[in-house]
């Protein structure tokens, strides 16, 4: 430990000192120096050694060392934090730029984990000073900084319900909120360049900064986040500041939506690319950011294309926050689309079969029932968008791929509105009515396993099929008025109800046989309820998705009953279904 006159005597020599005949030893002894200081708690004697016009020259040559010591006592907000401030002010104002941004970027770079948000927050105004010191590679130099700021903000977590980003508990929101601050003279250098004759180079490359850096933005936080007008939240300012900043320099939407492909400049990872726009569609789609700004001459239906891509990236997810907001894009993107109008040319189309699929997985495997539902709403919203022609062949594509009866079952219902609507006058058209039904028809009276179909899994599928041949057999008059396409609909029904029959008899055998069973086995376990029975019932019976052999013994009991039950409505829609056919057959004669 050096004595006071020791202390004196070193900073005499460096007085004397030309820079360049400082050592690595005096950077050294400074820095100790510094830190000594500040663990003894004497910030205002370092303030005035900083602040000391005779000591400027060692200051601007040695300063950058006790920088992160400095910022350090800030971040732990301890005793004298106003002489801190001021000594860390001084600093950027005395030492060059450059030293002073390697040093920040160092700080930034090696950040404490449990202490992010707060350094952060700590040396964004004095980071932007330094950057608006510097006369070369400005643009190159605010794009790294950006960089490793928005790299270091990722490992917070994004708050989602309106309670988290009230709490801010890890400081996103305000460090958002101060990056926006932060940006703001650089996007006012961009402004005043753009469309200017005399703009370089250096202001093209700033304006791409600022790009990357809102590209980045909504990706993340903001893809992550639940944004929603009505709440006005941190995260959803931020939002509305990186749209207006994207305005702001110019940076044409369309261009960036619909035609990046064309784009010289490589902004990021093209999947990370990819969940940007998708997030910016959202926010100018949806919540209606910017609108104003948009071009009003791309066509509905054109936007919905290019919006597709952008629907499927987000709908392929299992983020909650990503399936909402590809559900309201997709609702959005279609509500002014006239009914009726899509043609079939659009569903050969790779984005729109991506959406479909991604869309059936949500109805089918999101266990979010919310999110089920809106997905639902939003796939009779996109069936009453195609034409007839369309919606034909999207029929029979989600008969063929979807796999799953519930689906079968909400498709075959749509297939009767549109058969009852092509019955009504001036809407006949062959697809629902003619030689096309047949084929829609062959899908939807099938039973692909044969005999060996699980009816009970198969039930919403077979009930509804019965339910649309019932009806299509009373309005008959159409369909017989075309021998050929009545011959093979009646050819269809028998070969169906036929094998539905004897899956039905095996089915009512195997699960009656499985009752009795189980009624047996539970009145052995009443009699002797300390003997250990292993329990072999209906191992290989599935009801959405669960194993019945997994459920308590009267929740088998109630599945088994049930399925009894709905065997005898499907036999009693087959025995109305012959009825209908003899009765017709008996007028005709």
């Amino acid at each position: 430990m050096m004595n006071e006159d020791q202390v004196k005597e070193i900073i005499q020599r460096w007085r004397n000192t030309q820079e360049d005949d400082l050592k690595p030893e005096d950077y050294q002894q400074f820095k100790t120096l510094g830190c000594a200081s500040l663990s003894e708690g004497e910030s205002q004697q370092l303030l005035k050694f900083i602040q000391d016009e005779k000591n400027q020259v060692i200051v601007k040559s040695m300063g950058c060392v006790i920088l992160a010591p400095l910022l350090n006592e800030v971040v732990k907000k301890a005793k004298g934090l106003d002489q801190y401030q001021a000594a860390i002010t001084h600093l950027t104002r005395t030492c060059r730029p450059n030293e002073l941004l390697d040093c920040m970027l160092e700080i930034i770079e090696g950040i404490d984990p449990g202490a992010i948000s707060e350094t952060i927050l700590a040396l964004l105004p004095h980071l932007q000073s330094v950057l608006l010191r510097l006369d070369e590679g400005k643009a190159a130099c605010v794009g790294s900084t950006l960089s490793a700021l928005q790299k270091q903000l990722s490992r917070l977590p994004v708050p989602y319900t309106e309670q988290q980003e009230e709490a801010d508990e890890y400081g996103l929101c305000r460090c958002s909120a101060a990056l926006t601050v932060f940006t703001e003279p650089f996007v006012e250098e961009v402004k005043r360049t753009d469309g200017n004759c005399a703009a370089t180079a250096e202001d093209e490359e700033l304006k791409i900064e600022l790009l990357k850096f809102c590209m980045r933005s909504l990706r993340e936080p903001l893809l992550e986040a639940e944004l929603k007008h009505d709440r006005r939240s941190p995260l959803w300012l931020f939002a509305v500041e990186i749209m207006v900043t994207l305005s702001a320099i110019k940076e044409p939407l369309p261009e960036l939506l619909f035609f990046s492909s064309l784009r010289k400049n490589i902004l990021m990872d093209n999947n990370q690319f990819k969940e940007a726009r998708a997030c910016l569609a959202y926010l100018l789609f949806v919540q209606l950011i910017t609108i104003d700004n948009f071009p009003a001459v791309f066509s509905h239906v054109f936007i919905l294309q290019c919006n597709m891509e952008y629907i499927s990236q987000l709908l392929s997810s299992k983020k909650e926050s990503h399936l909402l907001k590809g559900l309201a894009l997709f609702t959005k993107s279609l509500e002014r689309v006239q009914d009726n109008s899509l043609p079939v040319s659009l569903l050969d189309l790779k984005s729109f079969y991506s959406v479909t699929q991604n869309l059936r997985r949500v109805l089918t495997d999101c266990p979010i029932q919310h999110l089920r539902e809106s997905g639902l709403q939003v796939f009779q919203v996109f069936i009453n968008k195609l034409d007839a022609e369309a919606k034909h062949k999207f029929f029979r594509c989600m008969l063929k791929t979807s796999n799953h009866a519930g689906i079968e079952s909400y498709i075959i219902k749509n297939i009767r509105n549109q058969f009852e609507l092509s019955m009504k006058w001036g809407n006949a058209n062959e697809w629902f009515l003619g030689t096309e039904f047949i084929s829609l028809m062959t899908l939807v009276l099938c039973l692909p396993q044969g005999a060996q179909t699980d009816l009970l899994s198969s039930m919403d599928k077979v009930m509804e099929s019965l339910n649309l041949l019932r009806y299509v057999l009373i309005r008959d008059e159409e369909l017989r008025t075309n021998e050929d396409v009545w011959e093979e609909l009646c050819r269809i029904k028998e070969e169906y109800l036929k094998m539905l029959r004897v899956c039905i008899s095996i089915s009512r055998a195997y699960y009656s046989s499985e009752l009795k069973a189980l009624r047996e086995d539970q009145k052995l376990k009443a009699k002797a309820r300390d003997a250990a029975r292993p329990t072999k019932l209906v191992k290989s019976i599935t009801v959405r998705k669960e194993k019945v052999s997994n459920m308590s013994p009267e929740v088998q009991h109630q599945v088994l009953q049930s399925a009894l039950v709905t065997f005898d409505l499907m036999e009693s829609l087959i025995v109305r279904i012959e009825e209908i056919t003899e009765e017709k057959q008996n007028k005709l004669n």
